[in-house]
C-alpha cells in the first residue's frame, strides 16, 4: 500500500499514524516547516490534519502534489463565509448568518438576530479562540480589524450540541458513526458522549445533512459536521474536512477508528459500516498533567499527547466504553475524584448523558 504524509504533525497527524500501523500503512506527520527533501511524498498520498496552513517550501510544494486528496477542499471549508455560503446554496438549515464588513450593521444586526450575535473570525479561530459574543452596547469590545474579516451569527438557544463524523470514498460510498452528543465550555470540548442507538429521526437527518455536502464536494475521507438541536431538529455550526475531536471516541468504542477509516478511504481500501455496540464517553484532558492513578480503572483508556502542558491546552483524552451504564458512570465517578473543579461538571453531564440516553 502506498504511504501517506500528512501535513501537520499534532495529535491528530499522530494518531493517523498509530492508526495506520496495524494495517501495515506507513504514515508520516509533517511539521509545516519540514524541509520538502526529507519527506518521503513523491509516491504517498497526502492528507492533512488541519484545514489551513501557512505557506512554506513544504505546503507550496505540496500544494501542486497530483495526489493530495481533498486539497480545493480544505481552502472552501476552512474560510466560514464559504463553508457558509455552501450550505446555503445546498439549503442546509444554519443559523442566520451575514458577512462582517462595518459597524453600520449593528443596529440591523440586532434587530434581525433577537439581541445576540456571534462573531466569528473567516479563518483560523478554535477553542473559543477568534470568537465573541456580543449584545447591544458590547460593539466596542470588538477590535477593529475583524471588520472584513469576520462573519455574524445569530445566537442560537439550542438545547443540547451534536456530531456526525461520516467518511466517503472515491466511489461515493459513505458510512457513518451514530451522533456523538458534545459538551463544550468556553468554546472548548470538555466531553462526548456516543450511544449504539442514536434517536433514529436525528440520526437520520444529520446523515442526510452530511451526505449531500460530501456529495456536493465530491469528498474523500472523513469529515465532521458540528450541529445544534434546535426544537427537535438539527442547525449546522461547523464542518471540519479532516477527523475530529468529538471522534476520538472510536479508537476504544468502535470496530473502526475514525483514524483508520480516514486512510481507509484515502487508499481506495473497503469501507464498512463500522460496528458500534457499546456507550462511550470522551473526556478532554485540558492543561492537566498526566495522572497514572487514573489508569487504576479497567475502563480508562488513556490517549497522551506527550505535548507540553499549558492552560487551555489539550494535552490527552480518556475514552470510556462499556455495555453496561451504570459501570461507565462508576468510572466516571472515580475520575472526579483524580480530576480538577473544571472537569466536574463535564463529568456530570456525561453521567446524566448515560442516564437520559439508557
Amino acid at each position: 500500500m502506498k504511504p501517506v504524509c500528512v501535513l501537520g504533525d499534532g495529535q491528530l497527524g499522530r494518531m493517523l499514524r498509530q492508526a495506520g500501523e496495524p494495517m501495515g500503512v506507513a504514515v508520516f506527520p509533517v511539521g509545516l516547516e519540514a524541509d520538502p527533501r526529507s519527506v518521503p511524498f513523491e509516491q504517498s498520498v497526502i492528507t492533512a490534519e488541519i484545514e489551513r496552513w501557512p505557506e512554506t517550501t513544504l505546503t507550496r510544494e505540496l500544494a501542486n502534489h497530483k495526489a493530495f486528496v481533498n486539497r480545493d477542499i480544505f481552502p472552501r471549508l476552512a474560510d466560514r463565509l464559504t463553508q457558509k455560503t455552501l450550505l446555503d446554496d445546498l439549503r442546509l438549515a444554519t443559523a442566520p448568518w451575514e458577512e462582517l464588513s462595518a459597524a453600520a450593521q449593528w443596529p440591523q444586526i440586532f434587530a434581525s438576530f433577537n439581541d445576540l450575535a456571534i462573531v466569528k473570525r473567516r479563518v483560523g479561530g478554535y477553542d473559543g479562540r477568534g470568537q465573541w459574543r456580543l449584545a447591544p452596547g458590547d460593539e466596542a469590545a470588538l477590535p477593529q480589524e475583524c471588520y472584513g474579516s469576520c462573519i455574524v451569527e445569530k445566537g442560537i438557544g439550542f438545547s443540547g450540541e451534536v456530531s456526525l463524523i461520516g467518511a466517503r470514498g472515491y466511489d461515493g460510498c459513505m458510512v457513518f458513526y451514530p451522533l456523538t452528543h458534545n459538551l463544550h465550555q468556553d468554546g472548548i470540548l470538555r466531553a462526548s458522549v456516543a450511544l449504539p442507538q442514536p434517536d433514529g429521526a436525528l440520526q437520520r437527518r444529520a446523515e442526510s445533512m452530511l451526505s449531500a455536502i460530501m456529495h456536493e464536494l465530491k469528498y474523500v475521507g472523513v469529515m465532521a459536521m458540528e450541529c445544534f438541536i434546535l426544537n427537535g431538529d438539527l442547525l449546522i455550526n461547523e464542518l471540519a474536512p479532516r477527523v475530529h475531536n468529538s471522534g476520538h471516541w472510536t479508537q476504544n468504542g468502535a470496530s473502526i477508528s475514525q483514524f483508520e477509516l480516514h486512510l481507509r478511504a484515502i487508499l481506495a481500501l473497503p469501507l464498512p459500516e463500522p460496528d458500534v455496540s457499546t456507550p462511550s464517553i470522551m473526556i478532554n484532558l485540558i492543561g492537566t498533567d498526566i495522572n497514572t492513578h487514573w489508569l487504576a480503572d479497567p475502563l480508562v483508556h488513556l490517549h497522551w499527547y506527550e505535548k507540553e502542558v499549558r492552560p487551555g491546552r489539550k494535552v490527552g483524552h480518556i475514552n470510556l466504553n462499556h455495555p453496561d451504564g451504570q459501570y461507565l458512570a462508576h468510572s466516571l465517578h472515580y475520575l472526579a475524584t483524580l480530576l480538577p473543579a473544571e472537569y466536574q461538571s463535564g463529568l456530570a453531564w456525561a453521567r446524566q448523558k448515560l442516564a437520559d440516553l439508557n
